[in-house]
């Protein structure tokens, strides 16, 4: 099995509603988001793929739905004051947690074609998280 590793980075905002601590309150992050493909073969080039086809599908998702927004849970009660002031901001089904984040972007890169292995979301350069599933036969 081979695998290629491709790190991308954006900043986002973001509370959890129902954490006991300090993560309560609105705050920041700049992460780094490391995608891992996998392949059973190399194609005719030699690669599992080209590192730059995962940096372009990642970061046009990452721009689109994640980058500089705000990301709430759907029941959080500054979504009315957000709209009302025209604010950028996605609200999610789950709680914006590094853990979902890191789900989201995996399943867009699957469901771009993309073999994907894992992704980890590096929230600081001591705390990650990381989504993957049951590898898929190649």
């Amino acid at each position: 099995m081979y695998t290629i590793t491709k790190e991308v980075y954006f900043c986002y905002g973001h509370r959890l509603m129902n954490h006991p601590g300090k993560c309560r309150n609105l705050h920041g992050h700049s992460v780094k988001a490391s995608i891992t493909i996998m392949a059973d073969q190399l194609n005719d080039q030699g690669m599992v793929c080209d590192f730059a086809d995962i940096k372009d599908c990642a970061e046009k998702y990452i721009d689109q739905q994640l980058d500089h927004n705000f990301l709430l849970h759907k029941d959080d009660a500054i979504i009315p004051i957000l709209e009302q002031q025209n604010e950028r901001f996605l609200a999610l089904d789950e709680h914006p947690t590094a853990e979902v984040l890191a789900k989201m972007i995996f399943q867009h890169l699957k469901s771009a074609g993309f073999q994907v292995d894992q992704v980890a979301l590096w929230e600081t350069a001591s705390a990650s998280a990381c989504y993957r599933e049951d590898s898929p036969s190649l």
